[in-house]
């Protein structure tokens, strides 16, 4: 993730919610950051609600803020990055690997 789509994302969640800005980038900066941190050094794959779960605990820990804050802010950041990926989804599913090997065609549906 750039810093630009970073602040895309603060400003989103800035928007949709009554948090300051500085409290809403402090806790993306860190889920995100975790969220990177896992998908550059483990090979393990995990469920999106089980990874959600890890990253909310993760940055509760890190940030000490309260429970409620952090959910209500990771899950309004996550309603962004859907949004991101079903746009990539529709204009460049290449660049996300859904495109099959067998059949250039033949799409994955995104999970």
């Amino acid at each position: 993730m750039t810093g630009q789509e970073l602040n895309r994302a603060i400003q989103y969640v800035t928007a949709s919610t009554s948090y300051g800005r500085d409290t809403v980038a402090d806790i993306l900066m860190t889920g995100f950051g975790e969220m990177t941190t896992l998908a550059t050094q483990s090979s393990k794959r995990f469920e999106r609600e089980v990874l959600l779960e890890y990253v909310c605990q993760w940055t509760i820990k890190r940030t000490g803020q309260p429970e409620p804050l952090v959910r209500e802010i990771l899950d309004y950041a996550s309603r962004w990055l859907d949004e991101v990926y079903e746009e990539i989804f529709k204009h460049e599913p290449e660049a996300l690997g859904l495109i099959s090997d067998n059949d250039d065609d033949e799409r994955a549906e995104p999970t």
